[in-house]
């Protein structure tokens, strides 16, 4: 994700091509390590029926394309559904969708209390069928857009009411991350689809000209600031000296070896993005429990790699202080023998397309506020990258024509309702996320302590208590929508819906 995101919100691959300068793009490859991470499930698959939909490869032409059978999940969990009663319709994100229905318990959580359907619509499933053809080329990947994505779960919705008897069912939408992005941008685009959305973590201000484009670098550091000055100095200080050994006759061979690399590094930018990976989807995931949605990870993970940073004794390589750090990351369990650098678990490899074409998302990193190496977007290298990968050229100020973005308070104001944006400031994507209420009806829920969609994650026992006031608030407001809905619509059976948790 990088994540986000996760709409996760992540970093890609360092370019192989000398001539191209390395840039950062929004999202890229899963680095992970020979053991694939099986996130814990919070819903057993059991509790869903995995069904498809044959759709339209083209929702804008009229053109003769094959169709492509589009995964879903329909959970009536506890028998409870039937129509008028909701629909709940997860928007899904840049990677498989059973990892995102095991990593959104509030969901299923919720939806008994309102008897509610719960639907989870996967966006990347493959067009043409085979995920290789349809990944192969600039061709394929065309039908690869936010614009499609949310018409597929447009028409499947509409199908699906029509095929159910439920066209009086009214639809909320979920997502966090992209996904939360995407349901915001549903309600704003289909509003006649979905009566309201929940965009947890969405950062739909991160292009251009609108966000600082160091505002994700800058809240990574802070976190790790906020633990240990003497973590952050090592870890800002780590980048020269590890560019130093690569340089060295067998630097790179060394470097592999001091990282358990599978693969020997064919630059230092590689390992650099490894790193990057890491702290960035640390910060993203700095739950206050411990968690698997990304890697299994401690409760307070940044908390425990400046721990493992700062327990060395003075003197020590600070290379090996920096590996012994992003092994709470990337190896917590202690099982994994090397680690591999092009490792994609979730079936995220799709989020490079779209970071090339639409999802232009600048970053940058500042020498006074960041614990990264200075970095300045470039957008011509960054361009050169993407026609040099997919034969493509950036359309970077699309999506703020298509969806909006500039004097955002003014154009939902008059346009939108009906939507919650809520952010936690421990997530780097809440540089880029909506912080201030913009009407009565379009909300932001900022929590100082949360990370990249918390809320949206099961609920434990170790749940703070403004975690569970934030879940409480989104409860009363989606409750709120569905009553007025059906209060317009003089549905006396539902027009009372009790407040449940």
């Amino acid at each position: 994700m990088k994540p986000f995101l996760v709409l996760l919100i992540l970093l890609v691959t360092a370019a192989e091509s000398a001539s191209i300068p390395h840039v950062r793009r929004f999202l890229g490859h899963f680095a992970g390590s020979r053991l694939r991470n099986n996130a814990g499930a919070a819903l057993n698959a059991a509790q869903y029926e995995t069904r498809f939909f044959r759709q339209r490869l083209d929702h804008f032409s009229f053109a003769e394309l094959p169709d492509f059978n589009q995964r879903y999940l329909v959970g009536n969990t506890a028998g409870l559904w039937s129509p008028p009663a909701p629909i709940f319709f997860y928007c899904g994100n840049e990677g498989d969708i059973e990892w995102f229905s095991e990593n959104t318990g509030f969901v299923w959580e919720i939806a008994p209390s309102f008897s509610a359907l719960v639907v989870f619509a996967e966006v990347f499933s493959s067009p043409l069928l085979i995920k290789e053809e349809a990944y192969k080329d600039a061709k394929s990947l065309s039908y690869l857009t936010t614009e499609q994505a949310i018409a597929d779960f447009a028409t499947l919705i509409t199908d699906l009411k029509r095929n159910m008897s439920a066209e009086d069912s009214p639809v909320v939408l979920f997502g966090g991350s992209y996904g939360g992005m995407l349901a915001a941008w549903m309600r704003l685009k289909y509003p006649h689809i979905a009566i309201g959305a929940l965009a947890s973590s969405a950062p739909i201000l991160q292009f251009e000209n609108i966000s600082p484009p160091e505002s994700f670098y800058d809240i990574v550091s802070s976190d790790f600031k906020r633990e240990s000055m003497n973590c952050f100095d090592v870890i800002k200080n780590s980048w020269d000296v590890l560019e130093a050994q690569g340089k060295y006759g067998d630097g790179l061979i060394s470097l592999s070896g001091k990282f358990r690399l599978c693969k020997d590094l064919n630059n230092t930018e590689q390992l650099s993005d490894w790193l990057d990976s890491a702290y960035s989807y640390l910060a993203m995931v700095d739950y206050p429990y411990a968690s698997s949605f990304l890697m299994p990870l401690p409760a307070n993970p940044i908390k425990e790699v400046c721990k493992k940073i700062d327990d060395f004794p003075d003197g020590t390589d600070i290379l090996d202080r920096v590996f012994a750090g992003v092994s709470i990351y990337y190896n917590y369990t202690g099982s994994v023998d090397c680690f591999d650098l092009e490792d994609d678990p979730h079936g995220m490899s799709g989020w490079d397309w779209q970071a090339c074409t639409e999802m232009v998302m600048p970053l940058s990193s500042r020498k006074e506020s960041s614990m990264f190496p200075p970095y300045e977007f470039d957008y011509p290298a960054f361009a050169d990258e993407c026609i040099q990968s997919y034969g493509v050229r950036p359309r970077p100020t699309w999506v703020t024509t298509e969806f909006g973005g500039h004097d955002i308070s003014t154009v939902l104001k008059k346009f939108g309702s009906n939507i919650i944006f809520s952010n936690g400031l421990l997530d780097p994507w809440s540089g880029g996320g909506v912080l201030q209420n913009i009407s009565h009806s379009i909300i932001a829920l900022v929590t100082k302590l949360g990370a990249h969609h918390i809320d949206l994650r099961s609920s434990t026992t170790d749940d703070p208590k403004w975690l569970v006031e934030l879940r409480e608030t989104e409860i009363k407001l989606i409750k709120g929508w569905i009553n007025d809905y059906y209060q317009d619509k003089a549905f006396t059976a539902y027009s009372i819906i009790p407040l449940f948790i």
